[in-house]
């Protein structure tokens, strides 16, 4: 059985994580989220839990035990890691390094793991330069990125910054495993 991360956080297309969650796992693969603070104003913890019947992480320092340290093992544990919705916030903490919560320290943790980032904001925030700047960064890092669809958004607007279909994140997690 495979092992992924799924990294939720603060969009509004955070709902739609749980659906990626429910067909990963309802397909055989163990996963397990990590969600920010703001993911958690968008969808709670108990839904994802009852979805993939693992508990959720969100606080890394109440996961710190004698014998174990929670971000250490996750990282080392997963087969994949999938941030989907990732907003502007995270891309641009994981590009600077920044490890300030459970998901972006279990993903400086993460040594040869494929990670994929599924960002999803407004088109402004989208196009902005320093997004884009960061995304590129991470791209030559070797992160992977499901790019955004062209839509309406939630607050209106016309454009790209949509997260992608659900099923074109979960055809690109099966076929890396392929």
């Amino acid at each position: 059985m495979k092992n992924i991360i799924l990294g939720v956080t603060g969009s509004v297309a955070a709902y739609k994580a749980a659906y990626i969650a429910s067909i990963l796992t309802k397909r055989g693969y163990n996963v397990d989220v990590i969600m920010t603070k703001s993911a958690m104003e968008f969808v709670t913890p108990l839904t994802f839990q009852s979805l993939t019947k693992n508990k959720v992480y969100w606080n890394m320092f109440e996961e710190i035990t004698p014998k174990e340290i929670k971000h250490i093992s996750l990282a080392k544990k997963a087969d994949l890691c999938l941030i989907a919705p990732a907003s502007a916030n995270v891309i641009g903490k994981i590009a600077t390094g920044i490890a300030d919560d459970m998901l972006t320290t279990v993903v400086m943790a993460m040594n040869q793991v494929p990670i994929f980032i599924c960002p999803a904001m407004n088109t402004n925030m989208y196009n902005n330069p320093i997004v884009q700047r960061n995304i590129r960064t991470l791209s030559e890092l070797g992160y992977r990125f499901i790019d955004p669809k062209e839509a309406v958004l939630a607050c209106g607007d016309l454009g790209k910054g949509a997260l992608a279909d659900v099923e074109t994140i979960v055809n690109s997690v099966e076929t890396y495993f392929k």
